[in-house]
């Protein structure tokens, strides 16, 4: 009785999972491109524009090389800008010097370079950082908002911070998000852990007089801070929503929420810091509220880890989604042959993750903390093992229930035109509210099955593109066509 007791609880638990399981071909695949102190790019500030775009076009040829589909670049690391802003000085780490002229649009050549090769882009942002080490970066743009309002700022450490507490520097970080969504052709906005500092020890966060002047009825000093978070948090959604409702908003927690010895709803964890009380972060609620469409929590521990153990957070993020597409955060920086722990001294443990991922339904993709890590990590040659295994297929970005749906136009006049005896060049005409396409390569004579991941060829934001194919495969196969909308849906299908 008990066997078959268990095979129907099988038999259920798998008919739940492919209810809810998207295609293969919907998986997230992504890379954090990090700016601040020059971690990914460009290698130092001040270089030549001819230098730094080059080096970003390789970071982006690699990541099309991994079979990867995303980038989530930092443009605002510390109240400074990777773009023309008006309302902020371009970053020390591009140009040597805050607030110098760049020569070009950083983000306007990062997104044109994605849209030719298909790749989607979230504009990552810091919300509070003013300064990571006044030591060292202690000269300030004339205008740079410390300048004009030092009112609004706190120091804390070696780092200067916008005061959470104050009304007026959640206004003015919603304008500065307003400027990028409306300007700026996006995916999604992107926030990582930094909302209240990290503690440090033997040190409170210089808001005591902040908290006596506009406490909100508020009597517990954790409580007020965690509301400030929250109030950004849910004003910046409203923001992004008002001006493009199809752009998300998406948040990359520390790996835990709260421990289970916190908080019954908590991991089955031992951390340390936690979001809830270290961070003063409530990723939960964000998500419960709606106020986030997606959450990337930093899974940046190995399988086993008796303190935070990967599969223990995976399954935890998993089950807590309320809603909210999940995706994991990765950490090839771990890898390391002189790691502390074991597991990290290979690059198989990384793959035991994207494994383990995709047997969960509701883990929809993953991104690697960072560009530098994976892509030059002698300790982390993955490209082979990726592009001809775990990614052997292109993939596109899964669709957000949270997201306004937009239906694109299927492609027009879609032609083929053999070069030779070895290339195909496919050309089409780009309908209404189409962003990307994609390419597949279908047998001939059988159903067509847009599903199967193994027939996508490309994903373009041109309109046109040239692929291998020999007479032979012409006679054997037959090219097709889909558009993607800004919202990621997929229009119905022409064939060449």
């Amino acid at each position: 009785m008990k066997k078959i007791h268990l095979f129907l609880l099988l038999l259920a638990s798998a008919a739940c999972g492919q209810l809810h399981a998207q295609p293969d071909k919907r998986a997230l695949r992504g890379v954090w491109i990090a700016t601040v102190a020059n971690i990914d790019w460009p290698t130092k500030p001040g270089l030549p524009v001819e230098q730094q775009q080059a080096e970003m076009t390789g970071l982006l040829d690699k990541v099309k090389a991994f079979h990867m589909n995303t980038v989530v670049f930092q443009v605002r690391p510390a109240a400074d800008a990777f773009y023309r802003s008006p309302l902020e000085p371009s970053s020390y780490w591009l140009t040597g010097e805050q607030g110098a002229e760049m020569g070009y649009d950083p983000l306007q050549f990062v997104i044109e370079e994605c849209h030719k090769r298909g790749l989607y882009i979230h504009v990552w942002l810091n919300p509070y950082r003013v300064n990571n080490d006044t030591a060292v970066y202690n000269r300030y743009a004339p205008g740079h908002v410390i300048r004009e309002h030092p009112e609004w700022v706190v120091t804390y450490g070696k780092g200067q911070y916008f005061n959470p507490g104050l009304d007026e520097v959640r206004a003015f970080t919603c304008r500065v998000v307003k400027d990028l969504v409306s300007r700026y052709d996006i995916d999604a906005v992107h926030m990582d852990d930094y909302f209240y500092p990290y503690k440090i020890a033997g040190q409170e966060f210089p808001d005591s007089l902040t908290f006596a002047e506009h406490p909100r009825g508020f009597t517990d000093k954790g409580d007020w801070r965690r509301d400030n978070v929250n109030r950004i948090i849910r004003e910046i959604n409203e923001t992004v929503k008002s001006v493009k409702p199809w752009v998300e908003f998406g948040i990359s927690p520390f790996a835990i929420w709260r421990n289970k010895t916190e908080d019954p709803r908590g991991s089955d964890t031992q951390g340390g810091t936690s979001n809830y009380d270290g961070l003063y972060a409530d990723i939960l609620l964000w998500q419960e509220q709606g106020w986030i469409d997606y959450v990337l929590p930093q899974l940046y521990f190995n399988i086993g880890y008796p303190v935070a153990d990967y599969a223990t957070l995976a399954d935890w993020w998993s089950e807590h989604n309320c809603g909210a597409t999940v995706y994991a955060g990765l950490a090839p920086y771990r890898v390391s042959k002189k790691a502390q722990q074991k597991a990290w001294r290979s690059q198989r443990e990384i793959l035991r993750q994207i494994r383990r991922n995709r047997e969960d339904p509701n883990l929809r993709g993953e991104i690697y903390f960072s560009a530098k890590s994976l892509f030059r990590n002698p300790n982390v040659d993955l490209e082979k093992r990726l592009s001809k295994k775990e990614y052997r297929t292109l993939s596109i970005a899964p669709e957000n229930n949270r997201i306004a749906r937009i239906e694109p136009a299927a492609p027009s006049d879609a032609a083929l035109q053999p070069l030779d005896n070895r290339t195909v060049r496919l050309q089409w005409k780009r309908g209404k509210n189409a962003k990307r396409f994609v390419i597949y390569r279908l047998p001939k004579n059988r159903p067509v099955n847009l599903d199967n991941p193994k027939t996508i060829v490309a994903v373009t934001g041109a309109t046109e593109v040239t692929l291998p194919c020999t007479p032979r495969d012409l006679k054997r196969y037959r090219f097709a066509i889909t558009s993607l909308s800004p919202s990621h849906a997929e229009s119905a299908v022409v064939f060449f």
